[in-house]
């Protein structure tokens, strides 16, 4: 591995940070005209999340309504939010008047812990078998593997969620079906966002060590006399992962999006949990906060992928350094 320029890092990071502003900007446009254009009183939805349904009358909604400026321009409501956020601040939640920043900065670090775990896992495991895998191509194993990436990728993740409550928490009792805050909790949303992910992960690790081990230096090292785990370990392994690593962050990026639908499923609080809500009770500035974050961490995801490969493979930076 060779050493990372101050040129190439700083290329990586200037692309990714106007990417982030530019998708700062969309998102929360897109954000507010999505709630602009949903059926039912905005401001009579805000109402009920706040004091229920049954205590919610016109004149609540009405007082609610002047209370938060919804009788304004939708232009002037939405400038008046891209001015606080040039200025870094997200606002109070419509419901709960907590700080927005405080509410979404809780349900990330819920979201943080099930992708990590669930990436974690999936790598882990889909790596170990993708490697062994590719030792015989056509064998056992191989066909095993191919098998499994069918097999798990023909199941939609929330009906794997589904199979996984009946099976281990239902049936067997061995999991609780629902909850946050503890390792148990998290075991179910984990496993059903890594079983899909872990298999493809396999697969492009399993193409990628048969195409690095039909390599010349490959075979030039085995000419040498290294033992079989210093080939794999120094040549076969870190030229797979230059293949592998932007795949897995692709599929990170999908994982981040999948959140929203394992988290309302196994009522997991995460950013796709807060983000269904807000959409329900119209509470616009923690939905672009959501949003907003949301995006930034898939921005964050591709900017660590782009690290991590221009680490991994030192041509690019020989190529600038030559230019």
């Amino acid at each position: 591995m060779g050493r990372v320029t101050p040129a190439a890092l700083g290329s990586v990071l200037a692309r990714r940070g106007a990417q982030a502003v530019g998708v700062a900007l969309l998102v929360s446009v897109l954000c507010f005209l999505v709630v602009r254009r949903l059926p039912g009183d905005a401001a009579y939805r805000i109402a009920a999340g706040r004091y229920g349904y049954d205590l919610v009358d016109e004149e609540t909604a009405e007082a609610v309504r002047a209370e938060l400026g919804l009788d304004r321009p939708a232009w002037q409501q939405l400038g008046s939010w891209l001015v606080d956020l040039v200025q870094l601040d997200l606002g109070r939640s419509l419901v709960t008047s907590r700080p927005v920043a405080q509410e979404v900065g809780h349900y990330l670090l819920g979201t943080v812990q099930l992708a990590g775990a669930a990436l974690a896992l999936a790598v882990v495991v889909g790596a170990c078998a993708g490697t062994l895998a590719a030792r015989r191509p056509g064998g056992a194993l191989d066909r095993l593997t191919t098998a499994w990436v069918a097999g798990v990728r023909a199941v939609p993740p929330f009906l794997l969620g589904l199979l996984l409550v009946v099976v281990l928490s239902a049936q067997l009792g061995l999991l609780p079906a629902v909850g946050h805050g503890d390792a148990a909790g998290l075991v179910l949303p984990a496993l059903t966002l890594a079983a899909g992910l872990s298999a493809l992960v396999a697969r492009v690790t399993r193409d990628a060590v048969v195409e690095v081990r039909r390599s010349g230096y490959v075979r030039f090292a085995h000419t040498k006399g290294l033992p079989e785990r210093w080939v794999v370990l120094r040549h076969v392994v870190r030229n797979a992962a230059v293949a592998v690593v932007p795949y897995v962050g692709v599929q990170a990026v999908v994982l981040v999006e999948g959140v929203v639908v394992v988290e309302s499923l196994f009522g997991w609080q995460g950013l796709g949990h807060a983000l269904v809500h807000a959409v329900f009770w119209r509470d616009v500035p923690v939905l672009q906060a959501t949003g907003l974050v949301l995006a930034l961490l898939i921005v964050a995801i591709n900017t660590a992928v782009d690290l991590v490969v221009l680490r991994l493979d030192p041509r690019p930076r020989r190529l600038e350094a030559a230019a």
